[in-house]
């Protein structure tokens, strides 16, 4: 029988008990000999009453074993309650096995924590396996805006924790410094080079950039040529400008996602797939047209709305639908240039041949549509050896204090990344950008991710983490031979007899912070970083509530002043929180504060 690698975590512990007594019936000949277990899965019980795990180990096996699932579930069951970790297992509805696990079984999790400390959680389940993370790629024509800033941070965040499960990251960003946008930018920014030298330029015509951004590219120019481009034509300068606000425009760029923490591994230019006589989107159409991929045709009408890059003539396509797209899409447009999609298929191709089997692209609202054309390709040009999972993030609404907020003078016509940062903070940015699921709308309120209150998710996290230093601090009144330094004190801790804990508290807090490898493991391959900022309100939620209940029921405080066996393993299990909201934190890109003012 086969199984997953597993890294060491409770669930994963438990996974293979099942695992091992699947191979036992296997032995048995009540399941097939060599039966495949990745389906397997044990996770928390939906309902909390019926258990601490639930496996859907009969309901997935059954087929193969040409048995009824309750039945097999029960043949399960029974082998399971043997197990010496089991306290108790049921079997629901048509096959479910739930278990109850004994207390001593919780707390070695914690003691895993106090082992792991910060690297708790850390998993080993991406086997070293190369991802691409694609996100960003904002066009280089100015500032980015607040919607940029909820993609490069979820981008920035999704590298992250998949990094930390044990993949082996690349954060690369697209520059599209191709096309007709850049032309406009060069000659939006030739407009404030003129404007440099003392031309009066009234107002910013229709169709170029107003932004005051531009005024220090302008300058620049002005710096480095003096007169000299004005007195040569459009086709001589038009180079000339484009590459230096080209140049200018990511370097504020790069300036803008540094103040979000954010730094790329690869800055990939679309203009370097075809210059200098390196043509990789011909070569790339080549390819695919030796294969059959690529045809001379024409396409129907379009049914319904109108498609942007419908011809009405003969043209060179990609067989789009033989591999699940719904139209075949041209490549080349009536003058002979590459349409924007052949030229990002060369551009994944580059990334398949850089050696990465497994892409992920986040990319805006507004860029759905054109999922199942790039994913059509990638199977094209790899072969069906690489995938590629498209993350759309929504929009951003910016509000104040309810109310939405006015646009931007700088930008022209939108509130930048950097001016959301610099009035909240790069923590609350990065931390209530992925407080909600990447695809749906969200509600940013300027003044509502700095206040300080539970309402505040930001706030609340890492004011538990600030409040378990707190607690550290008090404690030393106590226990005086607590040490001060973080690494002493936990190898002190580890010395705790949490078998002192036994409020129904205590243990709920503990399976919360059991529950973090599986949730780091789980976001990580379903590619939302999102999980963890929930977990991490709910194991702040849990935290802060013991604390209060402290103040009403005095037994359950932290520190017990003529019980310093019982407040060592408290101090155990608050080391436990601080690391776990540590190691979160940082995998969100955001920073666990010891003290908060």
């Amino acid at each position: 029988m086969t199984s997953p690698a597993q890294s060491q975590h409770l669930f994963a512990d438990v996974l293979s008990r099942v695992h091992a007594v699947c191979a036992a019936l296997g032995g048995e000949g009540v399941l097939p000999a060599g039966l495949d277990l990745s389906r397997v899965v044990v996770e928390p019980p939906r309902d909390a009453t019926h258990g601490d795990m639930a496996t859907n180990a009969a309901m997935v096996l059954a087929k193969d074993a040409k048995a009824k699932p309750r039945e097999l579930a029960d043949k399960i069951a029974d082998k399971l309650r043997a197990d010496p970790i089991v306290e108790r297992v049921d079997v629901a509805g048509p096959g479910f096995i739930n278990l109850t696990l004994k207390t001593s079984a919780w707390f070695g999790a914690l003691r895993s924590v106090l082992e792991q400390g910060n690297s708790y959680g850390r998993s080993t389940i991406g086997a070293a396996e190369k991802v691409n993370v694609e996100y960003v790629s904002a066009n280089p024509t100015g500032p980015m805006h607040v919607g940029h800033c909820r993609g490069a941070v979820f981008g920035d965040a999704l590298a992250s924790l998949l990094s930390f499960a044990g993949y082996d990251v690349t954060k690369e960003y697209y520059i599209n410094d191709a096309g007709a946008q850049v032309d406009v930018l060069a000659r939006s920014a030739f407009l404030r080079y003129r404007e440099a030298l003392g031309e009066t330029i009234g107002e910013i015509p229709e169709g170029l950039y107003p932004g005051d951004y531009l005024v220090p590219v302008g300058k620049a120019l002005a710096s480095e040529y003096g007169d000299k481009l004005t007195k040569q034509s459009e086709a001589e300068w038009l180079p000339v400008v484009r590459a230096k606000a080209i140049f200018m425009m990511m370097e504020m760029i790069k300036g803008d996602l540094a103040a979000l923490n954010i730094r790329h591994d690869v800055f990939f230019s679309e203009r370097s797939l075809n210059e200098n006589g390196n043509d990789r989107v011909g070569a790339t159409i080549a390819e695919l047209r030796a294969k059959g991929d690529v045809y001379e045709g024409r396409l129907p009408p379009p049914k319904g709305a109108p498609v942007e890059d419908y011809e009405d003539r003969e043209q060179t396509l990609f067989r789009a639908t033989a591999f699940g797209d719904d139209v075949d899409r041209p490549l080349k447009k009536s003058d002979g240039s590459y349409t924007y999609f052949a030229s990002d298929i060369a551009y994944h191709k580059t990334k398949f041949d850089r050696g990465f089997l497994n892409m992920v692209d986040v990319w805006g609202a507004d860029h759905g549509g054109y999922i199942k054309r790039v994913q059509a390709a990638i199977k094209a040009v790899t072969n069906d050896k690489a995938t590629l999972d498209v993350k759309i993030v929504q929009l951003v609404k910016l509000l104040r204090n309810g109310e939405p907020v006015k646009m931007s003078k700088r930008s022209g016509d939108f509130v930048t990344l950097r001016e959301v940062v610099d009035e909240v903070g790069s923590d609350a940015a990065r931390f209530m950008m992925l407080f909600r699921k990447n695809d749906a709308v969200l509600d940013f309120d300027l003044a509502k991710v700095i206040e300080q209150s539970k309402d505040n998710a930001v706030f609340y996290v890492q004011y538990g983490h600030a409040r378990g230093h707190s607690i550290f601090k008090n404690a030393r009144e106590t226990v005086p031979s607590l040490p001060e330094d973080a690494t002493e004190r936990v190898a002190f801790l580890r010395g705790a007899k949490i078998e002192r804990l036994s409020d129904p508290v205590e243990l709920s807090l503990i399976r919360q912070i059991a529950i973090y490898p599986r949730i780091v493991e789980a976001a990580a391959v379903a590619h939302e970083p999102h999980r963890i900022a929930f977990y991490l309100y709910d194991l702040a939620s849990e935290f802060h509530a013991l604390w209060t209940k402290g103040r009403d029921m005095p037994h359950l405080r932290f520190i017990i002043q003529n019980d310093a066996e019982v407040t060592i393993a408290r101090l155990a299990l608050v080391q436990g929180v601080v690391s776990v909201l540590a190691s979160g934190l940082a995998v969100l890109g955001v920073h666990a504060p010891d003290e908060m003012r």
